[in-house]
């Protein structure tokens, strides 16, 4: 190990000379044990080693989450899939997963679209089940504490011998203050080591009052995302998963909005209209993912028209309607919402209930508290205020 680290170039080609270093002149708790790491994928590795280390010491089971341009595309615990899920995930000709190859194909699958090239960070030790899962996926780079002997070569033979993989000293433990530079000007501040635990969540302000345990988890996991997902930002969970992130947005109506559509077409997916769609043999995997996300989106004439639906499907699939989608999309209940800060407005809460919303854990101190309130209680929404922002730049 050393205590620097030379890069081909900051984020763009441009931005030279470019490294990585310990102002104290301590080594790097980091290991390149194949390939070699740019700029933003170390960013992305980093932050998402935060992730899975927060999500694992919340829940006790293994995390995994997959970013993409310094935000996670998905965050999940180790929880068993369902058939359908597996289904949707492309596992379903894996065998049993282990917990960690679970963690990573609900994290990977959330978000299909916005997880290609991603750059994937582990809470525990890689195994073969999940090495093999990621040797298939279109991705940048891996980050975890360490890797059985076959999974390491596995994934060493990704990109042709140049995948990029690290090892992350697990006894790491960085400075209480952290600094950065924009303009040739130094920012400093104590880093955000907000421990995220059910107690946050004990403030719940709404007529109704009950949370389940399993709830309290996937609020946990929907603060502990959003920690670490460029803001403005609000997450939707299911059983364990992010199932939508809006990361980035200027006004919170938009991040739920965003989010809330991710969450739609992760239960789309879940259909009896998209599991029968009949791909042609040999369909590369982006290609079938994003004829998926054409075909349950407002453009489904794109793949469906004469002379483009043989070059997907055997098949000609029939519109999914939008009364159909409708019908479909009212089946998800008991979905959890965090959000990073407070809700401004109540229209909010009227689109997160669209996507399933019962469960919500925001920072409060609006001055239209109030009305957030009230339309919770419209929808019986338990809701908690934790008291605290989760911005993150």
């Amino acid at each position: 190990m050393a205590n620097e680290m030379l890069l081909k170039y900051g984020c763009n080609p441009n931005q030279k000379p470019s490294k990585v270093f310990m102002e104290d002149n301590s080594e790097l708790p980091i290991t390149v044990l194949n390939g070699k790491p740019g700029y933003i994928n170390l960013l992305d590795a980093l932050n998402g080693w935060q992730l899975v280390s927060e999500l694992k010491k919340a829940t006790g089971v293994c995390a995994a989450t997959s970013f993409k341009h310094v935000s996670p595309a998905g965050a999940a615990i180790g929880r068993p899939l369902s058939d359908t899920l597996k289904k949707i995930y492309w596992v379903d000709d894996l065998g049993e997963l282990t917990p960690l190859a679970s963690a990573y194909a609900r994290a990977r699958g959330a978000d299909r679209m916005s997880s290609y090239g991603d750059f994937i960070a582990l809470s525990d030790k890689v195994d073969v089940c999940t090495a093999k899962m990621i040797q298939r996926e279109v991705s940048d780079g891996v980050i975890a504490p360490a890797y059985d002997d076959e999974a390491l070569e596995i994934l060493k033979s990704k990109r042709k011998g140049t995948y990029c993989i690290l090892q992350m000293d697990e006894n790491y433990k960085p400075a209480p203050i952290e600094h950065k530079q924009v303009y040739g000007i130094t920012f400093e501040q104590g880093r955000n080591e907000l421990d995220i635990n059910k107690e946050l969540l004990s403030n719940i302000v709404t007529d109704n009052k009950e949370i389940p345990a399993d709830k309290l988890d996937d609020l946990m996991i929907s603060l502990i995302t959003l920690k670490y997902t460029q803001s403005n930002s609000v997450c939707y969970v299911k059983d364990g998963q992010a199932i939508g992130i809006g990361a980035g947005q200027q006004s919170r109506i938009h991040c739920t909005r965003l989010a809330g559509q991710k969450a739609d077409n992760w239960w789309l997916r879940q259909s009896p209209q998209v599991l029968g769609l009949d791909f042609v043999d040999n369909i590369r995997r982006a290609d079938r993912d994003n004829a998926i996300d054409v075909y349950i989106g407002d453009e489904y004439e794109d793949v469906l028209r004469d002379g483009e639906w043989q070059k997907i499907f055997k098949t000609k699939p029939a519109v999914f309607t939008a009364e159909e989608k409708k019908a479909w999309l009212a089946k998800n209940t008991d979905v959890c919402l965090g959000s990073d800060a407070f809700f401004p407005f109540g229209d909010n809460i009227e689109r997160a209930k669209k996507s399933g919303v019962a469960y919500i854990a925001e920072p409060g101190g609006s001055i239209r508290d109030d009305n957030v309130i009230e339309v919770c209680n419209k929808y019986n929404i338990a809701m908690a205020f934790t008291g605290i922002r989760l911005f993150h730049h």
